[in-house]
C-alpha cells in the first residue's frame, strides 16, 4: 500500500532571541501568528520590548535575516525610549510642568503635599518608605482628576455639550478618548505636563462630542474653545513620550513605545 509522504515537521522558533546592537545585547521576543502574512518588527506598546512577528509557515532563518537587516532601525527606536525615573526620595519629577524634588518624611503623618523651599518646589511624602511610590501615584491621579474636571467643565460650557463620566487611566496608546454617550477618559500622566497641554487635551476630547472625527470643523471647534491648542499639541508630540518613564520602575509598567515607535518595519 502506498501512502502520501507526511509533511516535514517544522520546529517551533524560540520565544526570544538575542541581537547585538551597538556593543550591547538586546533581547527580542518572537511571536508566531496565524494571521500574519509578513514579518514585522515593533516595540511593544505595553513594555517597550522589541517583538518580531512571523507568519505560521515562515522560515525562522528568513525571520532572523529580516531582523538582522533592520537592527539599525531597532537601535534607533530603542535609543529614543523614555528615560525611567523611579518614584523615590531625591527623584525630580514634573508637576504641572514644574520640577518637584521628592522628599521623604517618615516621621510625619498624612500623605503627599507640596512645599516651597526658596526657588525649589518639593513633593513631600509622609509615612513608610514602602508606601512612597503608591502615594505619589495616587497624589498625581487626584491632581489630574481635579484639573481635568475643571478644564472639561469649562470647555463643555463653551461648546454647549453635556459631559458624562470622567475616567482617569494610565493609557498606553492615547492621551484621551471619548464615547458617544459623553464619557471621557484621560491619562493621569498629563498632570506632569505644562497646564496648557492639559487644557488642550480636555478641549480636544470635549470637541469630539460635537464632531466625532478630525475634520476641519473639529479643529475649528478645538481652536474656538482653546486658542493655545497649537502649543499643547506641539508639546505632546515632542515631549509626551518622556512622561511614560515616570514611576514605571516600581509598578512594573515599563515603557510606552506607542508614542515614538512609529510604523513597524514589515515585508
Amino acid at each position: 500500500m502506498f501512502g502520501f509522504p507526511r509533511p516535514r515537521h517544522r520546529p517551533s522558533p524560540p520565544d526570544r532571541v538575542t541581537l547585538a546592537i551597538e556593543g550591547r545585547e538586546v533581547t527580542v521576543a518572537v511571536k508566531v501568528s496565524a494571521r500574519a502574512v509578513r514579518f514585522t518588527l515593533r516595540l511593544s506598546t505595553g513594555t517597550g520590548e522589541p517583538v518580531l512577528t512571523l507568519p505560521a509557515r515562515a522560515s525562522f532563518g528568513d525571520a532572523l535575516a529580516f531582523l538582522d537587516r533592520h537592527r539599525g532601525w531597532l537601535g534607533e527606536r530603542l535609543a529614543r525610549r523614555p528615560r525611567s525615573v523611579a518614584f523615590r526620595p531625591g527623584a525630580v519629577l514634573p508637576l504641572r510642568g514644574r520640577p518637584h524634588r521628592v522628599v521623604h518624611r517618615p516621621e510625619r503623618r498624612g500623605t503627599v503635599w507640596v512645599e516651597e523651599a526658596g526657588d525649589e518646589a518639593l513633593l513631600v511624602v509622609a509615612g513608610g518608605i514602602d508606601h512612597l511610590p503608591r502615594r505619589i501615584r495616587d497624589h498625581l491621579i487626584r491632581a489630574a482628576r481635579g484639573d481635568l474636571a475643571a478644564a472639561v467643565a469649562r470647555h463643555a460650557e463653551r461648546l454647549g455639550v453635556k459631559i458624562g463620566r470622567i475616567r482617569i487611566k494610565d493609557t498606553r496608546s492615547r492621551w484621551g478618548s471619548c464615547t458617544a454617550a459623553g464619557d471621557l477618559s484621560f491619562s493621569w500622566r498629563v498632570i506632569l505636563a505644562p497646564p496648557e497641554v492639559l487644557d488642550y487635551l480636555a478641549a480636544h476630547e470635549v470637541a469630539h462630542l460635537r464632531e466625532m472625527n478630525h475634520s476641519v470643523r473639529f479643529w475649528r471647534l478645538v481652536r474656538a474653545t482653546c486658542p493655545t491648542m497649537d502649543q499643547g499639541r506641539r508639546w505632546l508630540k515632542v515631549h509626551g513620550a518622556a512622561l511614560h518613564g515616570y514611576g514605571g520602575a516600581e509598578e512594573g509598567a515599563g515603557h510606552d513605545a506607542s508614542a515614538f515607535a512609529g510604523e513597524p518595519f514589515a515585508c
